[in-house]
């Protein structure tokens, strides 16, 4: 199996304002997130790729344009913006457009990452 990963960073608030009022995370705050997506491939393409990886600025566009520098309650509306549920919406954003999309990690801090992988 191959594998290609590339990481992506971008700065952003949120709030868990359904956790206690005492704990910290329910207070806005905010992070300089690096998301890093995993692709898989038994075989490589013509080129010698898994996933030639100026596809993936598309990626990098999405981030730039939606995420960055934004409050991500007004952009995830439908589920707490845990770094868990981060990691699966990046891993379903890229699972549309890149088949061979294996696994999402996001970061909030240093000595925290959250995964998604099927």
């Amino acid at each position: 199996m191959f594998r290609i990963m590339k990481e992506f960073h971008f700065s952003a608030s949120h709030q868990l304002d359904h956790l206690p009022a005492e704990h910290q995370c329910a207070r806005l705050h905010g992070h300089n997130y690096i998301v890093v997506v995993e692709l898989a491939g038994e075989a490589l393409n013509a080129d010698g790729f898994v996933r030639d990886y100026q596809d993936l600025g598309a990626l990098k566009a999405y981030i730039d344009t939606h995420f960055d520098h934004r409050h991500l309650n007004d952009i995830i509306t439908d589920r707490p913006t845990s770094a868990e549920n981060l990691a699966k919406h990046f891993y379903d954003w890229c699972k549309s457009r890149f088949p061979e999309t294996a696994a999402v990690k996001v970061s909030e801090t240093p000595k925290t990452w959250a995964e998604y992988r099927p």
